[in-house]
């Protein structure tokens, strides 16, 4: 088997993988998003495995699996559509397929930044973990900003309503409400699935037989 044979074989087992490990869920939340066991690692593997540009083509196509799996049209449309404004209902389809889809799981594929980069390839690999966790966690932040932000009221009055969201009800409004209330929601879960992710990362790079699959692009299981 020649080496792109065994990478496109490595990295198919690895989007499946992490596919896998996204339906083992510790927690989810009620209007998207969820904590799952460790299941952006695989496509961090990838990306530190092959490099970037592999990482990123990876990342792409777990981001479109994730995508069939995990938005339908009518989840869509029961939550946007608009019968007097259907252009702008498309719109924000298209840019939360764009934004909690395809950018949120692509940029996982940036994990191998920091490889030859950062001579210790344990901080290297964890940093890059941790680094693609926050950029994911920027994609879905600006999701909730722009598409959900008009519910940030409803949200802290009706769901949380404690001392906590009390207090941002009076001190915010408007956008600033909006930030506040996407920071909140979509942190609740990308701080727990970070937390995770680079455990997760140092746990398996400190395994040397794994330490050489992942390091090595030559190496395959």
């Amino acid at each position: 088997m020649n080496s792109k044979t065994k990478r496109l074989t490595t990295t198919g087992v690895l989007i499946a993988l992490g596919t896998i490990l996204s339906f083992i869920k510790v927690y989810e939340l009620p209007y998207g998003g969820s904590i799952t066991l460790a299941s952006m690692v695989p496509i961090i593997i990838i990306g530190y495995k092959y490099g970037v540009k592999w990482g990123i083509f990876s990342g792409f196509i777990g981001a479109i699996i994730q995508a069939i799996l995990g938005a339908t049209a009518s989840q869509a449309f029961a939550g946007m559509y608009d019968s007097e404004n259907v252009g702008k209902s498309v719109l924000n389809i298209i840019l939360m397929a764009l934004l909690d889809y395809i950018v949120a799981f692509t940029v996982l594929g940036l994990s191998g930044m920091f490889k030859n980069k950062i001579k210790n390839d344990t901080a290297a690999f964890a940093l890059g973990g941790g680094v693609v966790c926050l950029l994911r966690f920027v994609a879905h932040f600006l999701s909730g900003w722009i598409l959900w932000g008009s519910y940030a009221e409803w949200f802290f009055t009706e769901k949380m309503n404690n001392s906590f969201s009390q207090s941002v009800l009076g001190k915010f409004s408007g956008q600033s409400l909006a930030i506040i209330y996407s920071a909140v929601y979509n942190g609740s879960y990308m701080l727990p699935e970070l937390i995770i992710t680079v455990v997760a990362c140092l746990a398996l790079i400190s395994v040397k037989p794994v330490r050489k699959l992942i390091v090595n692009p030559e190496t395959n299981a």
